[in-house]
């Protein structure tokens, strides 16, 4: 590693954008890029589901129980951790390996009405500042540029058509086994986008400073050059 590599400022990025439009994995592979911590803050959200599921507290209207509210604000009852494995970041729910289960279909459908609940998104968004107090991370999900870190130094807003996420969506399901159905998926996708930009907390955004990376015919590694470019030019900005 070079004086310049090791004398560089940390800073914040900030990856916000539509659901499936590969904001994970691009900011995982910039945090290996540029030996930064990644935190999934929609892995946050899903376990939050995936919590609600396993426990009744909502149906299948989408209706979210009122004692999620105090269940956030005790702090207790839910932890959620990250940890890497063979350069594998994995979510934790209660210390329960979930990462396979809050990718499933049923959490997708319930993510959004859980994560418009204003005690849960205080409760991960204060979890989300702390591990980024130091600065020298990459943080994906819907709010990060524009209410859990309104300063970053670098935002990006990642955007496709809503036919092609679908199919990424379909096909990365069908490869994990899953009986899916294309026009589902689709729904799903679109219902998402509707839910998340018209909640009314914290709705999806894009923040007025950010860059729009639309992805509809980008591979990743064309992803990933355009996003370290503007990375290292912030990074190294004299």
């Amino acid at each position: 590693m070079n004086d310049a590599m090791i004398n560089r400022s940390k800073i914040i990025v900030a990856i916000d954008g539509h659901s499936s439009t590969g904001k994970s994995t691009l900011a995982k592979a910039l945090a290996r890029k540029l030996e930064y911590t990644y935190v999934d803050t929609g892995a946050m959200y899903r376990a939050v589901a995936l919590y609600c599921l396993r426990n009744n507290l909502v149906d299948v209207s989408g209706k979210v129980s009122d004692l999620l509210a105090g269940i956030c604000a005790d702090g207790k009852s839910i932890r959620i951790e990250f940890r890497t494995d063979d350069d594998c970041a994995r979510t934790f729910l209660n210390g329960e390996d979930v990462e396979r289960e809050i990718r499933s279909v049923a959490v997708a459908a319930a993510v959004s009405p859980v994560s418009a609940v204003p005690a849960v998104r205080k409760f991960l968004v204060e979890q989300q500042q702390l591990m980024g107090r130091d600065r020298g991370v990459v943080m994906d999900g819907r709010d990060i540029g524009t209410v859990v870190f309104p300063d970053a130094e670098l935002k990006i807003f990642m955007t496709a058509a809503p036919e092609i996420r679908a199919e990424r969506r379909f096909l990365e399901l069908k490869a994990k086994g899953e009986n899916v159905d294309f026009d589902e998926v689709l729904r799903n996708i679109e219902e998402r986008d509707r839910l998340d930009s018209s909640r009314e907390h914290s709705p999806l955004r894009k923040a007025d400073n950010a860059l729009v990376l639309d992805n509809s015919h980008m591979t990743p590694a064309d992803q990933l050059g355009w996003l370290l470019l503007r990375a290292e030019a912030v990074i190294y900005a004299e």
